[in-house]
């Protein structure tokens, strides 16, 4: 497989990879629908289990919509979350809001995420009226168009056998956006090296503009491939199946509104790696240029056994 090898384009095929990324959008959306169990208080359910626990990405974005379900006409703009422990997709989780300031320009949400009483992720989310249009950080337009790269599912048949088992549920049970990357993650068996890289991501179906629901989902995809990223830059080898990596925290500000199914460009660098930890930052970018969100993410590599 090369950059120029690909399955080509995949929204509207009817393909069997098509038809999983739209069942987990599916599932995704339902598990975003927040049942009211008390004053600020909600309860959700869990993706089908991809992970072996609950993917950090959708504690994320269930507390940024819980946080949203307490504020009115202000749309999110950042969530800087700490991860405590590992989710279990069989027991519900329980969302807890804390109005912390209700402000004219920016208003506040603390909310804890909790599996049978115990805090799984605990976040600050903020909401802020959208600043006027400036274009002081337009970019030139990309130049690669994201359909021109591979699928990150086509990447799986050159996995290493020893990996080929986590590498099959990105089909089996995939995410519910379309990616596209013009390497091999390193799960699927690409190399360690340094420098950035970029993957492309879009919504495999076009969902309605209520507000900040573009926000929410990619609030939850701005979680994959950051643990990736910093094996790949690692500075010592971190074979497969020798090293594991767990998000610490993760933080995602939003500068402008978001379009999410049109393709957005996340481009990954590990600005530093002490000891077990890892700091990944991110720029995801629309398709004229335009920076409209940022990531940080901090990392556990730790030796297996």
């Amino acid at each position: 497989m090369t950059q120029d090898e690909h399955s080509g384009p995949l929204r509207g095929t009817g393909s069997p990879l098509e038809t999983a990324i739209l069942r987990s959008l599916a599932h995704l959306e339902a598990v975003l629908d927040l049942q009211p169990t008390g004053p600020d208080r909600f309860r959700v359910g869990s993706e089908p289990d991809r992970f072996g626990r609950v993917f950090g990405g959708q504690l994320l974005a269930q507390a940024m919509a819980a946080a949203a379900a307490t504020v009115e006409g202000q749309p999110p703009s950042a969530i800087h979350a700490l991860f405590v422990r590992g989710g279990d997709e069989t027991v519900p989780i329980d969302l807890v809001v804390q109005r912390i300031r209700d402000g004219r320009s920016i208003s506040t949400r603390q909310v804890s995420v909790e599996q049978a009483g115990r805090p799984v992720l605990s976040a600050m989310v903020s909401f802020a009226h959208p600043d006027p249009e400036t274009g002081t950080d337009l970019g030139d337009d990309p130049e690669v168009d994201p359909e021109s790269l591979p699928l990150l599912q086509d990447w799986i048949p050159n996995t290493p056998a020893e990996a080929r088992g986590l590498a099959d549920v990105w089909a089996t049970v995939p995410p519910p956006v379309e990616m596209r990357i013009g390497e091999p993650p390193m799960l699927m068996g690409g190399d360690q090296k340094p420098g950035e890289r970029t993957h492309w991501m879009r919504l495999p179906r076009p969902v309605d503009d209520r507000p900040g629901l573009h926000e929410l989902l990619l609030t939850y995809a701005s979680d994959y491939l950051l643990v990736d990223q910093a094996f790949r830059n690692h500075p010592e080898p971190v074979a497969i199946g020798t090293y594991r990596g767990v998000t610490v925290n993760h933080s995602l500000w939003l500068h402008r509104p978001v379009h999410f199914d049109r393709w957005l460009g996340h481009t990954l660098r590990t600005v530093s790696v002490t000891g077990r930890r890892g700091l990944v930052q991110g720029t995801i970018v629309d398709e004229a240029g335009r920076h409209v969100a940022s990531t940080a993410q901090e990392v556990l590599i730790s030796r297996v056994g």
